[in-house]
């Protein structure tokens, strides 16, 4: 189960509700479909941690100091919400809420490393090269809402399909 939540927390940050007509017209947003896959890593004592993979609908408005994402399953049920404002962060998840001072926080929190470059993910969305340490992202297909980033250490890779 945490690692559901976890994973569906790295998939990206998109939050509330569907906005209200005209509610966000000044705000950026995105949709679309989001999939990040984590390899496998040794751990000291000679257990190995799994691979996990997980991927989601989303909806996902704002920028790096403000903003919410809400992920879906195929059937547009409503898997978990993140919103962030004003240093603050709140993930509700089924029955569960999280809190933390900050997104990064949370997500640090949430999964023990910064899996996601939140600040870097908001330019790469708006067809801008941003650098993240470890991630290297391929904007070459953002000119058909495509998206990927691969990260070495821990061995990651996020895909995202934007909507039209």
């Amino acid at each position: 189960m945490r690692s559901a939540i976890v994973l569906s927390l790295l998939l990206w940050l998109v939050g509330c509700a569907p906005p209200a007509p005209g509610a966000r017209a000044q705000e950026d947003a995105w949709s679309g479909r989001i999939a990040l896959q984590v390899q496998a890593q040794a751990q000291s004592e000679g257990q190995g941690q799994a691979a996990q993979a997980f991927s989601a609908m989303f909806e996902l408005h704002g920028n790096a100091d403000s903003g919410g994402l809400v992920l879906l399953n195929p059937l547009g049920q409503r898997l978990a919400q993140l919103d962030w404002k004003d240093g603050h962060a709140q993930l509700h998840s089924g029955q569960e809420t999280r809190s933390s001072d900050s997104l990064d926080a949370l997500l640090q929190d949430l999964t023990g490393a910064g899996i996601i470059p939140v600040a870097a993910l908001f330019s790469w969305l708006k067809g801008i090269q941003a650098t993240a340490t470890g991630w290297q992202a391929d904007l070459s297909g953002i000119a058909d809402g495509r998206i990927s980033a691969r990260r070495d250490d821990p061995a990651a890779t996020l895909r995202i399909a934007l909507t039209r």
